[in-house]
Parts: structure tokens; sequence; C-alpha cells
């Protein structure tokens, strides 16, 4: 064989080798609504441990059963909203590890409200990522105060946590980002004075996207002896809030317990994840148990 042909030869074989290539990291495992639900189904406890889900595009179910918490991911990074009981600080690392994602990568971690069911957890949480922390201005003292607001209709009933750190005091109307999420903070206090809830747009892979509305808890409850009647500022409160909360942008409602707005039953497609109207029909039955409760004060 000439040495011009042992040549040729050499340059065909490279040629149809197959090029060696570095895979990207796998896709996380696809995690369903459903097998949530399933999950669930009669356990609807705060620490009652629930497998994660994939929810809509990028957005994530990684809570307890009965206390949500929310992942939303990205390329340059994730944001968790609420974390749940301190207890359930471990099972919200599992599960975003599970789907795919590093603990470490979450860049912000955000809150419903300032209440110790869903930020018992955020010292713990905060920790383990190296997360930045942010709240608007009432939940964010009692987070890095550690104890409950004297001026919360609950008072009396809640109990401590661990202290936070909090990076960011936001204003209603202030976005977190992180690459290419954007979630938007809104000032909602129904359920207590630091009640935020967020919006952000969710895109799946056929670019059908989606506004996502976590929308805080509505009710308007108190501790035993505590009269809305008497405090009309916390009143003027409430209903700015639950009127906020029914004007969200709202393709697919999510909320911190997830049986006020029947998501467990949604994610088993008992009934449509998605509805336009969702946000407005959760405050207007929440105004109307809070009227009902001003006009139960007024009679005694």
């Amino acid at each position: 064989m000439t040495r011009l042909l042992k040549t040729m030869l050499s340059t065909a074989l490279l040629a149809a080798a197959p090029a060696t290539v570095h895979a990207a990291p796998a896709a996380p495992a696809p995690r369903t609504m459903a097998a949530l639900a399933e999950a669930c189904a009669g356990h609807d406890g705060w620490t009652d441990p629930a497998p994660p889900a994939h929810v809509f595009g990028n957005t994530w179910y990684v809570g307890t059963c009965g206390i949500a918490a929310i992942l939303i991911t990205g390329p340059d990074g994730h944001v968790l909203i609420d974390g749940g009981m301190a207890e359930a600080a471990p099972l919200v690392l599992a599960n975003i590890a599970t789907l795919g994602f590093e603990p470490k990568d979450v860049r912000w971690i955000m809150i419903s409200h300032e209440h110790f069911d869903h930020a018992g957890a955020l010292a713990a949480l905060q920790r383990a990522t190296g997360a930045k922390v942010a709240a608007i201005a009432p939940a964010a003292m009692v987070l890095e105060s550690g104890e409950p607001a004297a001026d919360d209709p609950q008072f009396g009933d809640l109990k401590g946590m661990p202290h936070v750190k909090v990076d960011r005091v936001l204003a209603d109307g202030d976005s977190i980002v992180a690459g290419n999420i954007a979630a938007t903070a809104h000032a909602t206090p129904a359920h207590s004075p630091g009640s935020t809830s967020w919006t952000w747009q969710s895109c799946d892979e056929a670019f059908t996207c989606r506004m996502i509305a976590y929308a805080d808890s509505a009710t308007a409850i108190s501790a035993d002896g505590y009269r809305f009647t008497a405090h009309p500022d916390r009143v003027a409160q409430v209903r700015e809030g639950l009127t906020r909360i029914a004007t969200l942008p709202c393709d697919i409602l999510l909320t911190p317990h997830p049986a006020a707005s029947a998501m467990m039953a949604r994610f088993a497609g008992n009934a449509p994840l998605a509805d336009p109207a969702a946000c407005r029909v959760y405050a207007d039955a929440a105004m109307q148990r809070f009227e009902n409760r001003l006009a139960s004060e007024a009679k005694d």
C-alpha cells in the first residue's frame, strides 16, 4: 500500500469515527402532579412528606403535603418561595436534589408570609444553599427577629422561629431577578401584615406561556379575643389585600396551603389546572368570609 493510499485511508476512518462529545447534564426526571396528589391523598399535615412535582414550565412543587414550597428554575440559578416548618428543611432540599437541581444553585429565597409554618425552615435553607433572602418590610422584621409581630391578629397563637438574615427589603411591585426569572412581589396583607403574593411567567417546551400566581393565604383569622372591628386599620388592610389578590395576573393559582385552593384536586386532574378566574374566585370567597366575621362581631 502506497504512502498516499495509507494517508487517504486513515483520513476516511477518522472522518467516519464518532466525535467525542461531553453529554449535557441530564434533564430532571419527570415528576407528575398526579403522583404528588396520589401520595398526599389522606395526608395534609404540615410536615407530611411529599414527593416533588413538575407544575408547569420551570415551576416545581418541592414542599410537604400540607405546606407548599415552590421552586422556579433557570440556567443562571433558581428561586425558592417558602420553605415550610423548620422540620421540613431536609425534605425541601432533598426534593430539589431529586429533581436533578443543585440546592446551592438557589439564588434567592422568598416567603408568602412571616409565620413559622411557612418560614420556619428558611434559616436552615439559607445556610444550606447560600441563597439571599428577600421580604417586604413587615415580614423582614419578623424574619430577622424570629419573633411574631405584636400587631398580627394571630399573635399569641404563633410560635417563634430561627431568625434569618434578610438581604433585601422589598416594596410592593419589586421583582426578584435571577437570570431569566423575574418574580414580582405583591403586598397582599390579608392573612398577616407581611403577606406577599408572587407572580411570574412560566413557559413550557412548546413555548406556551402562563402567568403563575402564588397567592398568599386569604384567611383573615385571629387568636382568641381579637376583634377585627376594634382595629379599623387592620380591616382596611385585609380588604386591600384581598382586592389585590383578586386582580393578580393568574393563569395558574398556587397557594401556601394547598387545601385552600384545591391544589391537589387540580394536580390530580379533577379540575382544570389553569383558570384565569381562579385568583378572583379565591379572593371573593375569602372576602365573603371576612365580611361575615365582621357582621358576627358587630352582633356581639
